[in-house]
């Protein structure tokens, strides 16, 4: 009967908090490696500005390119 009470304000105490996981750290860390990247092969401001701005949507490139390859 204890263990059911734990449990049961473990999930009242979690209750509206937002819970992401892994998925963050690792956009986070594919991030930095793509703006290191692009910046670093980046001849003018203006390309590594535009290498910065690549970096933070190549998540979105990459999905499009695949289900593209794909055919879905």
């Amino acid at each position: 009967m204890d263990k059911d009470n734990t449990i049961s304000e473990h999930h009242q105490k979690c209750k509206g908090k937002k819970q992401y996981g892994a998925s963050g750290g690792a956009y986070g860390l594919g991030f930095i490696g793509a703006a290191v990247y692009f910046i670093q092969h980046a001849d003018t401001l203006r390309a590594g500005i535009l290498g910065f701005l690549k970096a933070l949507i190549w998540p979105a490139m990459v999905v499009y390119y695949l289900l593209d390859f794909l055919k879905i």
